[in-house]
């Protein structure tokens, strides 16, 4: 039989232990054994950390004593049960309430754990789950539901209305984060792409909605997203606004490399706002473009030999990879071999910069990658709200997926790339003597 002890400040606890252990077990029917035994598990790991920073609280202002010699900073009871919602489900605890008897109000500490902030009802967990439902499609009114299913009955608090006020507090967070300055940012690459959504316009119904969509990778190695804007289409006007905008907030510092398809407007803006950045096509998008001007029959061949010219270990095999190319299909398919013909030297440029960050700067993946689950809310629903409301799910999204974004290869050799350091074929060049 196993003894429960406690140490000589603390009170008794098999009486509330036993209280516990019924209520533990009256909720066992609702959920798995396995579920609960998780949940209490986590409830009494989360209780004992907040009793700990309260007796703490209390030991270092233990010096503070009245005339009398007694303790102005005491423990005086308990605050009332607080119900978080957890990735374990609702847990249940109460925080021990702290009391300054100091006379004068303004020496009066005031004691906040850090574990447990002050109105905190959902963890940060929960809050990243939010954005996500909805963005796979799930319904302002089903949101209870969903979230029932992956933390337990008692997932109260998440009413449709609690949503729609959550949505308004991103669009907020959103408004702030893109008004934030620029001017000790430098962004060494960017990525730039053109996320389409069926949005519910303000001004014109008829026009497409395009979210224009900046990332940047840091002279350390980490992506980071620049700006989210809406504009018509991939115009050279709503790219240049969103530039100039970036430009006014303090990017003064021109990138050394931009990546992006090969919508026109992009590389209009970019010339006119930062003329000295290389400009590289993406592979991926060339790849589809040219494969959609050819029959399904001889596209596999085709993409392979493409594959041939990207993946090539030196600029000039990529070259003789390009013109094979060309003989091949150019009699056949004209149209095909002009649509990669006319990109060709911005095709190759990645070959300018360190080879291990090739395959950062071939493609604009890291945009597509985060944001295709935009694309699947907006098949899902047929239009996903207003332009407010995708611009906010789009900030949202990225700020949960930046959480798990990787450092780029050997970030180190940026500092070279930033000093203007030459590279050919990915091999740093020595300067003469």
């Amino acid at each position: 039989m196993t003894k429960i002890t406690t140490s000589p400040d603390q009170a008794p606890v098999s009486d509330q232990l036993d209280s516990e252990k019924i209520a533990f077990q009256q909720e066992l029917g609702e959920r798995s054994p396995l579920d609960e035994i998780i949940r209490e598990g986590a409830r009494r790991m989360l209780q004992a950390a907040i009793d700990v920073e309260v007796d703490s609280f209390i030991k270092a202002h233990q010096d503070r004593r009245d005339e009398q010699g007694r303790r102005q900073v005491v423990k005086n009871g308990k605050l009332p049960s607080r119900e978080i919602l957890t990735g374990a489900g609702v847990i249940q605890v109460q925080q021990g309430r702290v009391r300054d008897n100091s006379s004068d109000p303004s020496q009066r500490v005031q004691f906040s754990p850090s574990v447990l902030p002050a109105y905190l009802r959902r963890t940060d967990a929960i809050e990243e789950l939010i954005p996500w439902l909805y963005l796979k499609g799930i319904s302002t009114s089903d949101f209870s539901e969903a979230l029932q299913a992956l933390v337990g009955e008692r997932a109260k608090g998440l009413s449709a209305n609690v949503v729609v006020r959550l949505k308004e507090q991103w669009a907020g967070e959103y408004d702030t984060w893109m008004q934030r300055d620029l001017s000790e940012k430098q962004y060494v690459y960017l990525w730039a792409d053109g996320i389409y959504a069926k949005v519910r316009l303000e001004d014109d119904a008829n026009k497409r909605q395009c979210l224009l969509v900046v990332m940047g990778a840091t002279a350390d190695g980490k992506k980071e997203l620049i700006t989210v804007l809406d504009g018509y289409r991939e115009s050279e006007q709503s790219w240049s606004e969103l530039l100039l905008d970036l430009k006014h907030r303090g990017l003064t510092l021109a990138p050394k490399i931009a990546i992006g398809d090969g919508g026109l407007g992009f590389w209009a803006a970019l010339r006119k706002v930062f003329p000295e950045t290389s400009e590289q096509r993406c592979w991926v998008h060339k790849t589809a473009n040219v494969l959609s001007k050819m029959p399904k029959s001889v596209q596999p061949k085709a993409k392979a030999d493409l594959h041939e010219i990207w993946q090539a270990e030196t600029k000039a095999d990529a070259e003789t990879a390009f013109d094979h190319f060309q003989e091949k299909y150019d009699a056949k398919y004209p149209k095909a071999c002009e649509c990669l013909r006319k990109d060709r030297d911005q095709l190759l440029t990645f070959y300018d910069f360190p080879a291990e960050h090739w395959a950062h700067l071939r493609t604009t993946n890291p945009i597509e990658s985060t944001f295709a689950t935009i694309r699947l809310r907006h098949r899902k629903t047929k239009g996903n709200g207003t332009r407010r409301a995708s611009l906010a799910m789009m900030f949202k999204l990225a700020q949960s997926a930046a959480t798990k974004w990787r450092r780029l290869r050997s970030y180190e050799k940026l500092s070279l790339v930033v000093e203007g350091r030459s590279f050919q074929d990915g091999i740093l060049q020595e300067n003469a003597a």
